[in-house]
């Protein structure tokens, strides 16, 4: 439709911008360490604190945007985080620093939270999901090239240039919110924190929203865990440059972004359930194959990517799938449901990047430890869905609350 003509290229450009903060950061990760003199634990609390951010705000942009509307909450959040921005940027200490990145996330979230609500709203069916396949493939373009930018931006002029490039990049963002950004939510409903509550009581009493929503929330939950350890673990571990740490890292977020983007037709060609199959029994593969690296050869960096690409060639192809559900199970919602769900998930995060922070220890062997703590309940969800049959391709998904607790 010619009155949604930017909102597409927008949304992108918003959801590039906050995805890109933490992998154009990562190969600093060292030198912050080594400049505000502390552990590479605390380092990794960067992304944790920022995340941190995304949980709290999360929980009141949905329903924000279905009272006053899209497009407002959207300029007001982005603004919050072009604030955060260019606070990590001229960040004296690491506590300011830290709080910089908490402020970055309050405003961040917005993007997660409205624009998939707009993309609901102005999308149905396999299109959202294919809009999504998409959108995960050009974002997760400009991830993989993130760390390979990062890389050469910290030698040139420092850490603090990484920060710099976001900022730009976050109120460029916001200028064309302001000037182009259409508003896709026609009924508006006044907010009531009561009622808020009472919304969030329901999604939370759903079995099939919250396991719908747990799986994309795991699968990004234990990518950002290896994020946060994969600089140090490439280049202070394995002793690679910080451009060998840069080609592994893109080469890992680039089959990412590939087979995002041809999610939708892999779907159409062979079906919701056989696409899930197959690409959980490559995510097994993919984390199996870190376990035993890990045991028998911890310090070869070509497996770690190859299996590390094995898990993220399966989640490109569940999380489109997964994610479109968890938004259809209560249409009505979809604004209070984004909210919940990107609450959840950066409190999923936050918890891994924490956990991770907290017992790193220069090993391989501490991600795989992490890493298994969410992909084992990951897959359980995955299997209760597929059992419940709701991923078959006539299922229709009503306001009323499928219960895959109780699928036999």
């Amino acid at each position: 439709m010619k009155k949604y003509a930017y909102l597409f290229p927008i949304l992108i450009l918003s959801l590039v911008t906050l995805c890109i903060e933490t992998d154009i950061s990562a190969p600093s990760f060292p030198d912050m360490s080594a400049y505000f003199k502390v552990s590479e634990g605390l380092i990794q609390y960067t992304i944790a604190t920022n995340f941190l951010g995304f949980c709290i705000a999360s929980l009141f942009y949905g329903a924000l945007s279905d009272s006053y509307g899209r497009r407002p909450i959207m300029v007001f959040g982005n603004a919050i985080m072009v604030v955060g921005a260019i606070g990590c940027v001229f960040a004296p200490t690491i506590d300011w620093l830290l709080f910089a990145r908490f402020i970055q996330g309050l405003g961040a979230s917005t993007s997660l939270v409205v624009a998939f609500a707009m993309m609901a709203d102005a999308y149905q069916g396999d299109e959202v999901v294919r809009r999504i396949g998409v959108m995960n493939s050009v974002i997760t373009t400009f991830m993989a090239f993130a760390p390979v930018a990062g890389s050469f931006i910290n030698q040139a002029v420092g850490w603090r240039g990484n920060y710099s490039v976001v900022a730009l990049a976050s109120l460029l963002s916001w200028i064309l919110i302001v000037l182009f950004l259409p508003e896709t939510r026609t009924e508006r409903s006044p907010f009531c924190l009561k009622q808020l509550m009472k919304d969030y009581k329901t999604l939370l009493a759903s079995q099939s929203f919250k396991q719908t929503a747990y799986v994309p929330n795991l699968i990004c939950g234990v990518y950002l865990a290896f994020i946060a350890c994969a600089s140090f673990l490439y280049i202070k571990t394995i002793g690679l440059t910080i451009y060998g740490y840069a080609m592994h890292q893109g080469t890992i977020i680039g089959l990412f972004a590939v087979v995002s983007l041809f999610s939708g037709w892999i779907v159409s060609f062979i079906g919701r359930k056989t696409a899930i199959v197959f690409a959980i029994y490559t995510s097994v593969i993919g984390m199996i194959g870190l376990l035993l690296t890990s045991l028998l050869a911890p310090h070869t960096a070509i497996l770690i990517t190859i299996f590390m690409s094995l898990f993220t060639i399966g989640a490109a192809i569940i999380y489109p799938i997964i994610f479109s559900l968890s938004l259809e199970i209560f249409p009505d919602m979809k604004g209070v449901a984004s909210s919940a769900i990107m609450s959840m998930r950066s409190f999923l995060i936050f918890a891994c990047v924490g956990l991770m922070g907290t017992v790193y220890n220069d090993e391989l062997i501490s991600y795989v430890c992490v890493g298994f703590l969410g992909f084992i309940p990951m897959c359980y969800f995955l299997y209760r869905i597929y059992k419940a049959g709701f991923l078959n391709e006539s299922a229709i998904v009503e306001t009323t609350d499928i219960n895959i607790a109780e699928a036999s």
